[in-house]
C-alpha cells in the first residue's frame, strides 16, 4: 500500500537493517475503547507492507483505551516500545513494551514510569552522557498551561531513576494559542494549552525539540531549542512554527541515505489522518520542510 493509505496519527519511523519500521496511534480507536498497536515496514518510504499487530490487549490487562503514540528503540538488538496507555478510572501514563523483534509479539515490560497522580501522554526517550532520559507532556487535564516534562530512566528503561524536571509550557510559546473547544470539550472555563509529540534532535551543537501545540489556525509544530544541548534547559522557543495547521505530532529521523527526514501525520480529522514524510532543512534556528 501507499503511504497515504495508511490510517495512524502521532507515526513514527524506525530505520534498522535497511528497513522503515512505521508505528502510530490507530485512528480508528484513538478516541474510544482500544486494544493494540500496530506495524508496517517499507524500503522506501512510500510503499509499505502491512499492518502487522505488534501487541494486543493481553486479558486482565487495565488498559483499554487511550493506546497512543508507540515509538520504537533498539538498545542491544532488543527492542523497546515507549506508550500510553489509559483505563477506567487510571489516569494516562507512560509505560514500556519490550520484543526480540521491531514487529513483535510485544510484551508489558514494566509498570507506569510517570507519576501516578499525573496525566501524563506522548513519551520519547533522549540519550544524554549514556543517561536516557523520558520526555513526555504533562496534559492540561491536570494543570491547563500544558507542560514538558523530562524524568531520567534506569538504564533497563524499566523505572525512573529521578524526580520529574518540567522544561517549559506551552503558554509561554509566541505561536501557541489557548484551544478554542476546551470549555465545551473539556468543561475548562480558563485559558487551556496543550503540549504533546515531542521529538528530540542534535544540530548546531544545540538540542532542539519539536512538539505540537494548538497554533493560530489549529494543531501545528513548533520547535524549542536547548543552546547548552542539555534536557534540563534552559529552553526556548522559536517564534514561528515549522508546521503551521492541521497536522502534527512529528518526529526527526535519518532515511538510509543519511538525509535528515521529518515524520508527522496530515491532516488532523478523524480517519483521514495518515504520515507525510518531509525533509527537514536549514540550521541556527532557521529550520523548513520541504517536499521529498
Amino acid at each position: 500500500m501507499k503511504k497515504n493509505e495508511i490510517n495512524i496519527r502521532d507515526p513514527y519511523v524506525l530505520l534498522y537493517n535497511n528497513m522503515y519500521y512505521l508505528y502510530g496511534t490507530r485512528s480508528e480507536t484513538c478516541w474510544g475503547p482500544a486494544d493494540g498497536f500496530d506495524c508496517y515496514t517499507s524500503r522506501d518510504l512510500e510503499n509499505w507492507e502491512g499492518p502487522f499487530e505488534i501487541f494486543h490487549r493481553p486479558e486482565g490487562f487495565f488498559a483499554d483505551s487511550c493506546y497512543w503514540a508507540p515509538e520504537c528503540i533498539c538498545i542491544d538488538d532488543s527492542f523497546y516500545l515507549i506508550t500510553t496507555f489509559g483505563g477506567e478510572g487510571v489516569k494516562k501514563g507512560i509505560y514500556v513494551l519490550r520484543s526480540e523483534s521491531p514487529v513483535g509479539p510485544f510484551q508489558v515490560y514494566s509498570e507506569r514510569i510517570t507519576p501516578g497522580e499525573w496525566t501524563c501522554i506522548d513519551g520519547t526517550v533522549h540519550f544524554e552522557d549514556g543517561i536516557p532520559w523520558l520526555i513526555y507532556s504533562r496534559s492540561f487535564e491536570d494543570d491547563p498551561r500544558g507542560y514538558m516534562v523530562a524524568q531520567p530512566l534506569q538504564a533497563d528503561l524499566k523505572k525512573a531513576a529521578g524526580e520529574p524536571v518540567i522544561l517549559f509550557d506551552a503558554a509561554k510559546a509566541p505561536w501557541a494559542n489557548p484551544v478554542p473547544f476546551a470549555k465545551f470539550e473539556f468543561g475548562i472555563e480558563e485559558d487551556c494549552y496543550f503540549t504533546d509529540g515531542p521529538g528530540i534532535f542534535t544540530s548546531d551543537d544545540r538540542l532542539y525539540m519539536t512538539w505540537s501545540s494548538w497554533g493560530t489556525n489549529g494543531y501545528a509544530v513548533g520547535v524549542a531549542v536547548s543552546d547548552n544541548r542539555r534536557v534540563t534547559g534552559p529552553w526556548r522557543q522559536l517564534e514561528i512554527p515549522i508546521w503551521p495547521e492541521n497536522g502534527g505530532h512529528g518526529m526527526t529521523f535519518l532515511s538510509a541515505a543519511g538525509e535528515r527526514l521529518f515524520a508527522l501525520h496530515y491532516p488532523n480529522d478523524k480517519l483521514q489522518e495518515h504520515p507525510v514524510f518531509m525533509k527537514l532543512t536549514g540550521a541556527d534556528d532557521a529550520f523548513r520542510l520541504e517536499n521529498i
